[in-house]
């Protein structure tokens, strides 16, 4: 199971609009599937703006749920799309049980 978002959120207010998106910083919830129970992996700075501690890229969370599907991304393709053979991430081993 696993819940993302697409952004984070910043730490302070944008002023009378709210808080704006960002990507420097977010949670991702998983569980089951072979995610290690119990874990917290990754930290940020002391306001919750930039990631500091076990960083990852959003093509490392791809890589991570594909790996536990058995999938290789480097095998994937996608008519029309090149993406794929340009950004691949790596599977985060330090969750996996």
């Amino acid at each position: 199971m696993i819940f993302a978002t697409e952004f984070g959120r910043t730490p302070g207010t944008q002023g009378a609009d709210g808080r704006d998106h960002h990507p420097f910083a977010f949670s991702v919830w998983m569980a089951g599937g072979g995610i290690k129970g119990g874990t917290v992996h990754g930290a940020t700075d002391e306001i919750g703006f930039h990631a500091v501690e076990d960083r990852h890229y959003v093509t490392d969370i791809h890589a991570t749920i594909l790996h536990q599907l058995g999938l290789d991304s480097h095998r994937l393709e996608v008519p029309g799309r090149k993406r794929l053979a340009i950004d691949h991430g790596t599977p985060i081993h330090a969750i996996l049980s």
